[in-house]
């Protein structure tokens, strides 16, 4: 026998586990509401909040590496009422890790660098993992306290910053870390611009222009945050930066050459870590109407949607097939979305 109910649309399309979704339902009643249950790939999805036509559900714990199949029945093979819904729930790379801002993925070989933060002043034995392109982890470098953003250079050169003492750190491939530039403050965001000067964000108030040998100096001044400053360079090479307040309705600030600030979209929630694609749509990890995860803004920063569901996202990134990697403040996950990332 067919079921009575169905799902017709899973918004948004991707999540990772934890995530709230918006289920669309087919069929379910006033008498039937207590029937209807949710599944991702035979995985019962706990919800939120449920009438006749809608469903909040919060994505379970699937490791898949492809799309699921989201339905109202268990068993697929039943399901001749109600062919569910195709999702892509993100696959755990790693965990038990704290990241706060984007990992990066590394030019010459695509593998992953993500950090184990820590809290202030923590000294962790390793606090820069490596992730090969099979998922290996593998321990890369102990000598950065708090670890905040990594980026790679022009050269293939890895830098990173650390929060605890104001420095930017170049890694060396063996894990060693160099001081490149200090005195910066609460030193948290990193970027490249296209001529390959490196951009540094003092979460106290100041943005960094720093040169080729390490002399930094004030380039601009922003509103400061509570956690971090994020940021990313997009294909007109402004600069970009996200700076979570203790407002619910925070900006995206963007910057021209001179280093003059415009609202470039204003409305999220704690945003936190950046990342453009090649056809220039900015990503956020953020809320947008109280809904979390990864939101996907468009050049002209008319509108803004919600792309993949999740809980604590702090950063993303773009890797070289197309895949997006998402950073909670405990875990790594890849979604197989196919977006190619932007290339500076």
């Amino acid at each position: 026998m067919a079921p009575r109910h169905s799902v017709t649309s899973v918004e948004p399309p991707a999540g990772i586990p934890g995530g709230e979704v918006r289920v669309r339902l087919s069929g379910v009643t006033a008498a039937s509401l207590k029937d209807v249950q949710l599944y991702f790939s035979g995985a019962n999805a706990h919800l939120a909040a449920l009438n006749t036509t809608r469903a909040l559900a919060l994505v379970p714990d699937v490791n898949a590496d492809s799309a699921v199949n989201v339905s109202t029945v268990a068993n697929e093979s039943m399901a001749s009422g109600d062919r569910g819904v195709q999702f892509t729930i993100g696959k755990k790379l790693t965990h038990s890790l704290h990241p706060v801002a984007n990992p990066a993925f590394d030019p010459s070989d695509g593998a992953l660098f993500v950090t184990r933060s820590g809290s202030r002043g923590e000294h962790v034995p390793v606090s820069i993992f490596r992730i090969d392109r099979d998922g290996g982890l593998e321990d890369f470098s102990g000598e950065v306290i708090n670890p905040t953003a990594i980026a790679f250079d022009r050269a293939g050169r890895i830098f990173v910053t650390s929060r605890f003492d104001g420095t930017v750190y170049r890694l060396t491939r063996e894990g060693a870390a160099v001081t490149f530039a200090a005195d910066l403050g609460i030193a948290t965001g990193l970027a490249f611009n296209r001529e390959g000067e490196m951009f540094v964000g003092d979460r106290s108030g100041t943005i960094y222009r720093i040169d080729e040998i390490g002399g930094a100096k004030p380039w601009a001044e922003h509103e400061p945050s509570v956690s971090a400053y994020h940021l990313a360079f997009g294909p007109d090479d402004q600069l970009y930066v996200s700076g979570p307040t203790v407002s619910s309705f925070d900006s995206i600030t963007r910057f021209d050459e001179q280093g003059q600030a415009t609202v470039f979209f204003r409305g999220l929630g704690r945003p936190q870590g950046l990342a453009f694609d090649r056809d220039g749509n900015l990503y956020v990890a953020a809320a947008l109407r109280g809904r979390r995860g990864v939101v996907r803004i468009p050049a002209d920063a008319k509108t803004a949607e919600l792309v993949v569901a999740g809980m604590n996202v702090v950063g993303l990134a773009f890797g070289p097939a197309g895949e997006m990697v998402v950073a909670t403040n405990e875990a790594v996950y890849s979604l197989p979305l196919g977006i190619p990332g932007l290339l500076i």
